[in-house]
């Protein structure tokens, strides 16, 4: 293909873009109608410094309100996943200074007892549920709460379990609550007091405590940039598809149950 060719290319498809216009901080830029609101940010003229990460709704940074012309509604969603529509009203939040208890895991119980004494305002929730309609993973929010405040810490732990903590829920929320910060207090109260042990992570802390990786990681840090890169491309990988009890060639590093 000839460039002019490859231009008249791009040119069409250009021509072939509905563009709509948003509205970024008050100001009006029009955007192809098939972006996220991130990439109109970036097509517009932004470069993303703060309030981006994964790009792939999973690390809760790109946190966004947004609202349309004659609308009531304040509308949330993540930047990275929200398509842009005609008219979008946008400012992003990506932090939100919610309140964020201080305790150490270790000491703490794994009960109602100490969810309520970290965040006492949990009891001021109206079951008004705008916090589950603000959620961009589709977690029911509020019914992790309501576990929480009946000290069910397990069923707070698993139904908050895919929290990306963008702060969404607490911007909204009317009790001025710190849900996503009161579920990673549960699961962590979970994995530290509650989840069995997995006996196979007791053995590998045993080896590492015993010094059976100290040798192979001292020859590691005595390698230069190329020795580590050959290593590395050169290690033996799990294939595709591996059978269920696949293990490698050389078992000088495995810790074997």
């Amino acid at each position: 293909m000839s460039k002019n060719a490859g231009t008249k290319s791009a040119t069409e498809n250009e021509k072939k873009q509905k563009l709509v216009p948003i509205f970024v901080m008050g100001k009006r830029y029009e955007v192809p109608d098939t972006l996220t609101i991130q990439k109109a940010l970036e097509y517009a003229g932004y470069q993303l410094i703060r309030g981006c990460g994964c790009r792939g709704g999973i690390c809760g940074a790109c946190g966004t309100v947004y609202r349309f012309p004659n609308s009531y509604r304040i509308e949330v969603g993540l930047a990275c996943q929200t398509v842009v529509e005609p008219n979008m009203y946008i400012s992003q939040i990506p932090f939100f200074p919610a309140n964020k208890a201080i305790y150490d895991i270790e000491k703490v119980e794994p009960t109602g007892s100490t969810v309520a004494a970290l965040y006492p305002e949990i009891f001021k929730c109206v079951g008004c549920g705008t916090c589950t309609r603000s959620c961009p993973m589709d977690i029911d929010v509020m019914e992790y709460i309501s576990l929480a405040i009946r000290g069910d810490i397990a069923g707070a732990a698993a139904l908050s379990f895919d929290c990306v903590m963008c702060g969404l829920c607490t911007a909204r929320c009317p009790a001025e609550e710190a849900q996503y910060n009161i579920g990673i207090l549960c699961r962590r109260l979970y994995g530290r007091h509650i989840a069995p042990r997995a006996k196979h992570v007791e053995k590998v802390v045993e080896a590492i405590q015993e010094g059976k990786f100290k040798k192979g990681l001292e020859k590691l840090k005595k390698m230069d940039t190329e020795a580590l890169k050959k290593v590395y491309s050169e290690r033996e990988t799990e294939p595709d598809m591996a059978e269920e009890f696949w293990k490698p060639k050389d078992k000088q590093h495995l810790v074997e149950e």
